[in-house]
């Protein structure tokens, strides 16, 4: 399961942002998962609950979204979305398009919590 990989990676990550901006613990991360990613969301859930532990984000929530899939037709040169398991142009049809986006995973935002406020970054 690659997803505690993923996951401890990301608690790093997390756990830096913290430390930088001087919190003493973190409220909620927020990630964005493409459904080419090669992630479960399913089981990045699952692998979070075991990696929080000892860590600034023991008690935060993890709130994981869709990312879009979008595909680049060099064709007529549009952008469109698509689904995984047909990487068409939305606009002409061609079969032959670059992937734009929904193989990534993002950070998008980390809740912080300080003794005396709570800071949001990303």
């Amino acid at each position: 399961m690659h997803e505690l990989a993923i996951c401890q990676a990301l608690l790093e990550e997390v756990e830096r942002i913290a430390r930088e901006r001087g919190a003493e613990r973190v409220a909620m991360i927020r990630v964005r998962v493409g459904a080419l990613s090669g992630v479960e969301p399913e089981l990045l859930e699952r692998a979070y609950e075991v990696a929080k532990t000892g860590t600034l984000a023991a008690g935060a929530m993890l709130t994981i979204e869709d990312a879009p899939v979008r595909v680049y037709c060099p064709r007529c040169r549009a952008e469109s979305s698509a689904v995984a398991q047909r990487l068409l142009c939305g606009i002409c049809g061609d079969w032959r398009t670059q992937l734009a986006a929904g193989d990534e995973m993002t950070l998008m935002s980390v809740e912080l919590l300080r003794s005396d406020s709570v800071t949001t970054a990303g």
